[in-house]
């Protein structure tokens, strides 16, 4: 594991330190003393944020960024060995570490550190666990992978010994982690260009499990398939939760008004509070209760913990409102997996509308071509289907797998009327602005729009409340 001394604070150049999550670990070494430099392809507001803190900010990328004085180096995963400033600091022999084990070595100036992983919903389980420490009065640092607006952007730094963090699976970046408290959400096939299989999913998972503090906690989902294999043989303290009585926490006496919903939390199959959430959606119960189980094993009172889950009201593109257009709610989420999309679907099914209108931007390739009759089932969901061009992310266009072969399937449940499918019609566009286009054509009074997707898709919409 790298060290970092806080004690003695260097200079740290970041490249790609626009990025969410380097855009914060910045903002925390700054608070630090650190001096701070870093790079980005493009200025943007957290890049100005950053500069109006002290950083030294540099545009675009290039070896020219590279100067004296730079004692270590962070970079992402996006960045590879041909990058020209990656290159010129490798060939400057500059320490060089990856923005996981920075974050890692961060971490472990804290004492009550705690991580959220899983395949889904970890901003939002994130965002609900900052609420209850802020109620809680704890002073939290806390680290999201969205905007959120408890805490004005994406980062906040407390002086508390709190600290709190999104850990991602992909690339195994959370390994560098070694936290008092531990969440895992769920574990589903994802990221399939770096995982083999669900097995090798279910090891990574697995060894995660095993860095929980000998005297912490680690919270996992009771629905995660055979979870006593990926916490067999721990030190740490287990705690699960779920929909089920069969879990240490689980809900009862659900009611639903408006989408939103009111539930008592079982403890062990005691009640010891009631919450109520302003986000909708089943699968946010389920968030609230892993909040819950592991703000209890740090010692927080049901209460304070309802009363901060009852203030949470959700984070930056996740089914967030965005206005409305010619009469028609205009919402923005993030999902981009198969589950993802139809637990917004189902939440969105819960508000009043006319029709659900989603405009849906594949992630990847790989995770279209490894997901395409899951997306087609999902997407069916809605009435009317809107497809965009694959967001290629990382990769290129090599797999042989397009957007339209998803409107293909689409098509076909259509047709066959297969189970499930609510889908009138389903529409496939190349460029942004025909699918503007036909959203303008077809929007009216009392339809729900949705984009979806973890790419830039959030922009056709954001066009249309412009207009």
């Amino acid at each position: 594991m790298f060290n970092i001394d806080f004690s003695k604070p260097c200079h740290v150049h970041f490249i790609g330190i626009g990025g969410i999550s380097m855009s914060g670990l910045a903002e925390i070494l700054l608070d630090r003393g650190f001096t701070v430099s870093g790079s980005d392809n493009n200025p943007s507001p957290v890049t100005q944020r950053l500069s109006q803190l002290g950083a030294g900010i540099m545009c675009p990328q290039s070896a020219d960024n590279v100067k004296g004085g730079i004692d270590l180096v962070v970079y992402t995963a996006a960045i590879h060995p041909d990058n020209p400033e990656f290159a010129a600091c490798k060939a400057c022999g500059l320490t060089m570490i990856t923005r996981a084990e920075l974050l890692g070595a961060i971490m472990e100036h804290y004492g009550n550190s705690v991580a959220v992983a899983g395949t889904h919903g970890k901003t939002t389980t994130t965002g609900m666990i900052t609420e209850i420490l802020l109620a809680a009065d704890k002073d939290p640092t806390v680290s999201i992978g969205g905007m959120f607006s408890s805490i004005g952007g994406n980062i906040r730094v407390g002086a508390s010994d709190v600290f709190l963090t999104e850990a991602c699976e992909y690339t195994n970046s959370y390994h560098e982690f070694y936290p008092k408290y531990n969440v895992i959400l769920n574990v589903e096939e994802d990221h399939m260009d770096f995982f083999k299989d669900i097995d090798d999913i279910r090891a990574s998972f697995s060894r995660f499990a095993k860095n929980t503090s000998n005297d912490g906690t680690l919270v996992i989902g009771a629905a995660v398939p055979r979870w006593q294999e990926l916490t067999e043989g721990l030190d740490c303290k287990v705690v699960t939760f779920g929909e089920d009585e069969g879990a240490d926490y689980y809900p009862s006496d659900i009611s639903v008004s408006g989408g939103v919903a009111r539930f008592t939390v079982m403890e062990k199959g005691t009640p010891v509070t009631t919450v109520e959430l302003k986000v909708v959606g089943r699968h946010n119960i389920t968030n609230a209760l892993a909040s819950f189980a592991i703000t209890r094993a740090m010692g927080i009172e049901p209460e304070t913990i309802a009363a901060g889950l009852s203030r949470f009201t959700g984070t930056g593109r996740r089914f967030e409102y965005k206005g409305e257009y010619r009469g028609a709610a205009v919402y923005d989420d993030y999902a981009h997996h198969p589950t993802e999309i139809a637990a917004t679907i189902s939440a969105a099914r819960q508000l009043e509308h006319k029709r659900l209108i989603v405009t849906f931007q594949p992630h990847t390739y790989t995770r279209t071509k490894a997901f395409l009759e899951d997306f087609a089932r999902v997407l069916s969901a809605a009435d009317i289907v809107v497809l965009c061009a694959v967001y290629p992310a990382r990769e290129e266009d090599i797999y042989g797998v397009h957007s339209d072969d998803i409107k293909r399937l689409i098509d076909r449940r259509i047709a066959d009327k297969a189970d499930g499918c609510k889908a009138l019609e389903c529409h496939c566009f190349d460029t942004f602005d025909e699918a503007q286009n036909f959203l303008e054509k077809i929007s009216s009074t009392g339809d729900l729009l949705i984009t979806m997707g973890a790419g830039d898709v959030v922009k056709i919409g954001e066009a249309l409340l412009a207009k």
